[in-house]
């Protein structure tokens, strides 16, 4: 990482102001997502919040810009299995297409993985496409299993 980029670039959690610092354009690169109201995206934020060290969004913020520019997201499964234990579920990972190559997804990710070891979790666990295997096998993650979904009602493919 260049000199300064680690006081430039301040890792934390999402809040609501971060609307519009660009949020909702910088997941628009990962994947499917429409513009939403302010009202909107505050309800959801408070619908996450509630939900306490059970769900957390991670944002990297340029603070020389004033804007968002990498993103991730964790949430805790509580589980039956191994004596109650809980596993961290890593989402929405995603480096603004400007500010890639600095290592600030290993940070999101690193993280996110420092949240879940920190509220107790025994796994972290994600989902990537091929492509990007080799990001994450360096940020310590190994192949495991194999993936599958099923969407209902998907979003239109974009333009």
């Amino acid at each position: 990482m260049e000199e300064g980029a680690e006081s430039r670039f301040l890792v934390r959690r999402l809040e609501v102001s971060d609307y519009e610092k660009g949020f909702i354009s910088l997941l628009s690169q990962l994947t499917i997502c429409p513009p939403i109201s302010f009202d909107e995206f505050r309800s959801r934020f408070m619908e996450i919040e509630a939900l306490g060290d059970n769900h957390v969004i991670c944002v990297v913020e340029d603070t020389e810009q004033g804007r968002l520019v990498a993103t991730g997201s964790i949430f805790v499964e509580r589980k039956f299995l191994r004596g109650c234990g809980k596993v961290g579920h890593i989402e929405d990972v995603v480096v603004d297409s400007a500010a890639r190559g600095m290592r600030l997804g290993q940070r999101v990710v690193g993280f996110l993985s420092n949240h879940a070891r920190s509220v107790g979790c025994y796994k972290v666990i994600l989902d990537c496409s091929p492509d990007n295997r080799g990001f994450y096998e360096r940020c310590g993650f190994v192949q495991k299993e194999l993936q599958m979904a099923v969407y209902f009602n998907p979003l239109p493919p974009s333009s």
